[in-house]
């Protein structure tokens, strides 16, 4: 799948929650989408854990 219709499909659900539930709706869905997207991100090996624990000066070499 493309990330056009990833995009198309996330813009669509927050569309949705948006509309019939309201702003406090758009948020959740926005930040569980923004979670789910860093756990996949994580999931496929694109992330390490310890990207999230080095220094910066570790991270430049």
């Amino acid at each position: 799948m493309s990330m056009a219709v990833v995009g198309l499909i996330a813009g669509m659900a927050l569309a949705f929650a948006g509309y019939f539930g309201g702003f406090g709706a758009f948020v959740l869905v926005a930040a569980l989408g923004a979670v789910g997207f860093a756990v996949g991100w994580f999931l496929e090996g694109d992330w390490e854990l310890g990207d999230f624990f080095r220094h910066r000066d570790e991270r430049r070499r």
